[in-house]
């Protein structure tokens, strides 16, 4: 039997390297240069949320808006371009938009699609979760995966439904990153701090009743705080927008931090604790009936 090729050792190394880093999906068959500058932005699908399929097919029909050169901007230039332009969003139509021809993330590069939002925009209740999976980037929603259906299951357990069009009883879910990080790695300090704007404005104009905030980067990220995800999700937070932008006339918002469904999959004994959460969630609801 033939020995193999160093090549082929070095070969397996590399592939062995790129599972253990959590690269585990081929964006296409060949080598791209995800630098370069593109034609057209990435395909659009279409969302569950009220409002939100309109919205995406007026987009394709009337054809986005003459793309400038793509460019990736420093952390600074691009967040005040963020600022600048969330602050200028009126409606979730114009935030989409504005969102879906950011260039100042470089993420967006090797993302197939703009994550913006599943669920019933006039719900009560707005819960907002990290950044999209592989799943949520093919189809074009949140927590769409396997922490998904947990998330579903979860909620379904005190009565909310993202599909259900009663304000009281549906809930509308957000990230704060609107697109996947390659590998599905966590978030960086950087892109959170650049898309804060974002998501601070799609809170403004949901203006939902209560905040649900899932996961360590949710909360810490809107939260403005350096504490762990253990320390926060204990208690109800009031809400407020950082982005100075958006601070006037911001009124706070009843928000409470818990455990991301994708750590429950990893850590089944934190379940407890989120079923204590969503209790906390169910009396705070009661008060707003």
């Amino acid at each position: 039997m033939p020995h193999p090729s160093t090549s082929g050792i070095a070969d397996f190394q590399a592939l062995a390297w790129y599972v253990d880093h959590g690269v585990t999906e081929a964006l296409c068959e060949t080598p791209q240069d995800r630098t370069k500058i593109e034609e057209s932005p990435p395909p659009l699908t279409q969302s569950s949320a009220p409002g939100m399929a309109g919205m995406m097919q007026r987009h394709e029909a009337q054809g986005a808006p003459e793309p400038q050169a793509s460019r990736f901007l420093g952390k600074s230039d691009a967040y005040e371009e963020a600022v600048k332009l969330a602050a200028q969003a009126n409606t979730l139509e114009e935030l989409f938009n504005a969102i879906h021809e950011f260039d100042g993330l470089a993420i967006k590069k090797t993302a197939y699609n703009t994550v913006f939002a599943d669920g019933n925009p006039k719900a009560n209740i707005m819960l907002v979760g990290e950044a999209p999976g592989a799943d949520e980037d093919r189809q074009g929603k949140p927590f769409v995966g396997v922490s998904g259906q947990l998330l579903d299951k979860i909620l379904s357990c005190i009565g909310l439904d993202r599909t259900e069009e009663n304000p009281e009883k549906s809930v509308y879910i957000s990230n704060v990153i609107n697109w996947r990080p390659p590998g599905n790695r966590t978030p960086n300090e950087a892109e959170t701090h650049v898309s804060l704007p974002f998501i601070e404005r799609h809170i403004q104009l949901v203006k939902p009743k209560i905040l649900i905030l899932c996961g360590g980067i949710a909360a810490k990220s809107l939260l403005g705080s350096n504490n762990s995800i253990s320390r926060l999700r204990k208690t109800w937070h009031d809400y407020k927008p950082q982005t100075e932008a958006l601070k006037q006339g911001a009124e706070s918002i009843p928000a409470i931090a818990t455990y991301h469904p994708s750590y429950l999959l990893r850590t089944p004994s934190q379940k407890k604790a989120v079923w204590q959460d969503m209790l906390e969630i169910a009396e705070k609801i009661n008060k707003f009936t």
